[in-house]
């Protein structure tokens, strides 16, 4: 290969790197809001269920006033549930992760593996253009996560969470 082309798929093979690691940091600030909304999801679903049940219970044994005022701490958990839909949230989180460390896998074999053995130039610039497009359009149909979901996946990854073993320099 000339000296043009191996400079050329250097280039793509930084680029990939690029959406490598953008994928790495969205990935993992998804699954982190999905695991914050997972979690509000049962802090306000579980405590409505204990307290409908106590409510009812109350009510037979004539404690009207006790019964009532669980029923409106019931009725303010589950129309916080209705309103923020932290289940829809949660999974909508998740399988955005998922998505972006398909696509961070995906670019990760073709970075270490295709590209030298498979791609001349023009085929690699088509399959660079394959993955950039699938980050932006990932970008654009996420759910927002939250910049504390961002930093805390940001404080993982550089304490080394997202970093196969195998890639690591240390044994």
């Amino acid at each position: 290969m000339s000296d043009m082309a191996d400079s050329t798929l250097e280039k793509i093979k930084t680029e990939i790197q690029r959406i490598e690691e953008d994928c790495i940091h969205s990935g993992k600030a998804h699954f982190n809001a999905g695991e914050r909304w997972t979690a509000l999801n049962s802090w306000l679903g579980v405590p409505s269920v204990i307290l409908s049940a106590l409510a009812g219970t109350a009510f037979f044994k004539d404690y009207a006033a006790v019964a009532g005022g669980m029923s409106a701490v019931v009725a303010i958990l589950t129309s916080l549930m209705t309103f923020l839909k932290p289940s829809e949230r949660g999974a909508a989180h998740k399988s955005a992760g998922d998505q972006y460390l398909t696509l961070r896998n995906d670019a990760r074999i073709f970075r270490e593996i295709e590209i030298d053995q498979a791609c001349d130039v023009p085929a690699a610039i088509a399959t660079l253009a394959t993955f950039t497009k699938r980050r932006n359009e990932l970008n654009q149909a996420s759910p927002q996560f939250a910049n504390r979901d961002y930093q805390k996946a940001k404080k993982g990854i550089d304490a080394g969470e997202a970093t196969h073993l195998v890639d690591k320099d240390e044994p």
